[in-house]
């Protein structure tokens, strides 16, 4: 029994877990069961999510609710149903043994659903049986006995429609009937039932309960013979990444630009009310930047989830996942996990928060480690900066060299990527490739609710995980570019104050670290703020080269400074060094939030370092060499 207290502060307030496959509407149910009263973070030691929230029932007592990871068996073979399993049996440690469970089925495909039922009935815990999406079953013409159903199993069975707004009301009758009189548990069996046997069962209560099953259409085949079909499907699948990837780039600009002007009114607001000391600086380099950097984010992360939510929810993502795992499969990756790839190219925290999704530990980890490859949008102001200097105006066959020039480095990116993921399935996270097995939902219509929420999560795990990191971490970044300040009697026309700077001494000292692939001082103190932020470093360039004004006038007034001060081997070396380049801070805050541990993001960083250097060397030398 769970030793919480409920509202009344009597009685003690029990727990019920939620089971279930997944696609068979669970997460849906306990939104539907506890609202916004919900709480949701990482179980420890594992980056498996745990949402527990409070349901009140009608009679002003409360539950709590845990809304375990989807699974197919007690038999786990992911990481999932390892924690399912766990905490069902009350095995883990720090987690209260729920008092009931739950088992949410799929009423369309209770022939899938009922194995892990009868899984759960073996353990002789207090089960009660909701058939979840009751009206789809409904509207495909499949009468479902539930009185014949609870009689076969020996368990409480009740109807829910997770999507609509009292489809819980049975299932709220039963959890207070439960408050009463405990639900009588079926004798433990720790015999392990086997495959065939359970099927068997299966078969013989579907037989007796819903006779007409076999007969009804599982999925919508001429449907699926379209968007299943491998030329047909792939070209639906490319216009529908194509949508995601200008949504992701368009859609966003509008809401981040609102965040950036908010705050910078918010700077300018401090600058003009507060006099000028450390303490302003703090507030307007450190707070007010830290803060910004972390929001500005947001509209992207949520238009993507928006639409990985909407795909999951309609039945398409595990299709797209079909059709691309073969040839993500070639070197060694899961088909799952082309989608974190694609948002990659817009940032690289949303691309690693949508690995999610991907259930082998080992092919999420190599996502992971390969999603800051891809070239992401923080990258084209250095870019558009560089080309803008150093590459001619030209066009060879109608295209612009300039344009040819971006596109090479979108394509190195992806190369790359595909590459370094070949070496670590091979080298280090060794295993052998193993086909995509993935039950393909029924389609359905998006439920708004469920967007709305899934919405909601993500905007809170975001800011929860992730803000307080970079916030700490930008704060402390302004302390090292501000002090130690410059000498008394210096002035701006002397050179720029971060010369003085613990962040400027770091950048002379990096020149000689830094001299074998071109760089300057100047560029090796503008490669530190960048670590905050990738495209920070036009700016930072600008301040080095004593310069001032908005980005866009810092970035017209550099480009013919660097042109004539750089040669164009080192213009290109530090364009080889970006496509490799170490990681921003929020993209290592989040894969140490993903992974639970500081080891993958510091190997990430290493590894980076190492290609990027390794690329800007070969690429200083070889123009160098041919008269750069």
């Amino acid at each position: 029994m769970s030793q919480s207290i409920n509202a009344h502060g009597s009685l003690p307030m029990h727990c019920i877990a939620l089971v279930g496959n997944p696609n068979c509407g669970k997460t849906a149910l306990f939104n539907l069961l506890t609202g916004a009263r919900q709480h949701v973070a990482n179980y420890a030691g594992v980056t498996v999510e745990r949402k527990i929230g409070l349901a009140h029932l009608r009679n002003g007592q409360s539950v709590s609710v845990v809304d375990l990871p989807g699974a197919y068996s007690l038999s786990a073979a992911t990481p999932d149903e390892q924690v399912t399993l766990e905490v069902i049996e009350g095995r883990r440690a720090g987690e209260d043994t729920p008092d009931a469970i739950v088992a949410v089925v799929d009423a369309t495909n209770l022939r899938m659903n009922l194995r892990l039922v009868l899984e759960l009935k073996r353990l002789g815990r207090p089960l009660l049986v909701a058939v979840n999406m009751a009206d789809v079953a409904r509207a495909q013409g499949l009468k479902l006995d539930l009185a014949r159903l609870s009689s076969e199993l020996g368990l409480p069975v009740v109807e829910t429609v997770a999507i609509q707004h009292n489809g819980h009301a049975q299932l709220l009758a039963q959890l207070e009937q439960h408050l009463l009189r405990p639900w009588p548990s079926a004798p433990a069996n720790t015999t392990p039932a086997s495959s065939a046997d359970l099927q068997r069962e299966v078969r013989r209560i579907l037989a007796l309960v819903a006779p007409q099953a076999p007969a009804l259409g599982r999925f919508q085949y001429r449907l699926d013979a379209v968007v299943m079909h491998p030329v047909w499907g792939l070209v639906i699948l490319a216009a529908v990444l194509f949508l995601i990837f200008q949504a992701v780039f368009t859609w966003a600009n509008w809401p981040m630009d609102a965040i950036k002007s908010v705050m910078a009114l918010a700077g300018d607001w401090i600058l003009s009310n507060m006099t000028d000391g450390p303490l302003r600086s703090l507030l307007v380099d450190g707070v007010v930047a830290g803060v910004g950097g972390v929001l500005v984010f947001m509209p992207q992360i949520l238009i993507l989830f928006f639409f990985i939510l909407l795909l999951e929810d309609s039945g398409y993502l595990p299709r797209a996942a079909f059709l691309l795992d073969n040839l993500m499969g070639k070197v060694g990756l899961s088909g799952r996990a082309f989608i974190p790839l694609l948002s990659s190219f817009a940032c690289a925290v949303p691309g690693i928060m949508a690995t999610r999704t991907i259930a082998n530990w080992k092919d999420r980890l190599a996502t992971i480690m390969v999603a800051p490859l891809m070239t992401c949008s923080a990258r084209l102001p250095v870019y558009a900066l560089l080309i803008g200097a150093f590459v001619p105006e030209r066009h060879l066959g109608g295209l612009s060299l300039r344009g040819l020039t971006l596109f090479t480095l979108y394509v190195a990116g992806v190369v790359s990527a595909m590459a370094v993921a070949w070496v670590f399935k091979r080298v280090w996270m060794k295993s052998a490739y193993q086909p995509l097995m993935l039950e393909l939902p029924p389609y359905r219509r998006p439920s708004l609710r469920n967007l709305a929420q899934g919405l909601w999560e993500r905007a809170t795990i975001f800011l929860r995980r992730v803000g307080g990191i970079i916030f700490t971490l930008m704060v402390l970044l302004w302390f090292l570019s501000t002090y130690p300040a410059p000498p008394v009697g210096w002035d701006a026309s002397q050179g720029p104050a971060i010369q003085h700077s613990f962040a400027g001494m770091l950048g002379h000292a990096l020149q000689y670290v830094f001299a074998p692939i071109g760089f300057n001082w100047q560029i090796s103190i503008a490669l530190v703020p960048g670590m905050a932020a990738r495209e920070v470093v036009v700016g930072a360039l600008g301040t080095v080269y004593a310069l001032s004004g908005a980005d866009a006038s810092v970035a017209d007034a550099l480009s013919p400074v660097i042109a004539q001060g750089w040669s164009l081997a080192t213009a290109y070396a530090l364009l080889a060094w970006f496509v490799f380049a170490p990681q921003c801070l929020s993209t290592l805050a989040v894969v140490r939030r993903e992974t639970n541990s500081w080891r993958y993001p510091l190997f990430m960083t290493a590894y980076l370092l190492v290609l990027a250097y390794a690329a800007a060397f070969v690429t200083y030398r070889v123009t160098l060499w041919l008269g750069g």
